[in-house]
C-alpha cells in the first residue's frame, strides 16, 4: 500500500522535498510560455533583440515561467487545491540551457496550515528564485 505523503502526519516542521523542475530549459520552452501567457516580449522571444538591444548575452526565461516551474513542487506535494498563498523574489535570471531544482521545507504549521520556505536554484547553485507558500494540510 502507498504512503499518502499529503497526509497530515507525513507533514511535520522541518519536513523537506526537492523537485528537478527542468533540466536543460530550451529556447523552444520559452517561446512556449510566451504564447501560453499572451507575453511575447523581445527580450525573451528575439536573440538580436536581447543582445543588441538590450545587452543581454541572450534571451532569458519570463519571471513567470520561473515562478510557475517553482510552484511545480508545491502542486506535487500538496496539490494545487490546497495552495492558500504563494509569493517570490525573482532573484537572477534563467537562461536557455539552465537545469533548475526546488527545495521547500515547512518552516511551521498553525491551525492546519504550513508554512513553506522555497527556494530554485540553477544548476551553478546560485538562487534564482526565493519564494514562500501557505498551504492547507488535509
Amino acid at each position: 500500500m502507498a504512503v499518502d505523503t499529503r497526509a497530515p502526519d507525513a507533514v511535520t516542521v522541518g519536513s523537506e522535498r526537492v523537485l528537478r523542475a527542468v533540466e536543460n530549459l530550451t529556447r523552444t520552452q520559452i517561446v512556449q510560455y510566451a504564447g501560453a501567457a499572451d507575453d511575447y516580449n523581445p527580450l525573451h522571444t528575439d536573440e538580436v533583440y536581447a543582445r543588441e538591444v538590450a545587452g543581454a548575452p541572450t534571451v532569458f526565461a519570463h519571471g513567470m515561467l520561473s515562478m510557475a516551474l517553482t510552484g511545480r513542487l508545491l502542486a506535487e506535494w500538496f496539490g494545487n487545491e490546497r495552495v492558500v498563498s504563494f509569493a517570490v523574489r525573482f532573484k537572477k535570471q534563467v537562461w536557455p540551457g539552465d537545469d533548475l531544482t526546488v527545495t521547500g521545507r515547512v518552516t511551521s504549521i498553525e491551525d492546519g496550515i504550513a508554512e513553506v520556505a522555497l527556494s530554485t536554484v540553477n544548476q551553478g547553485g546560485v538562487e534564482v528564485v526565493a519564494g514562500s507558500a501557505k498551504v492547507r494540510l488535509p
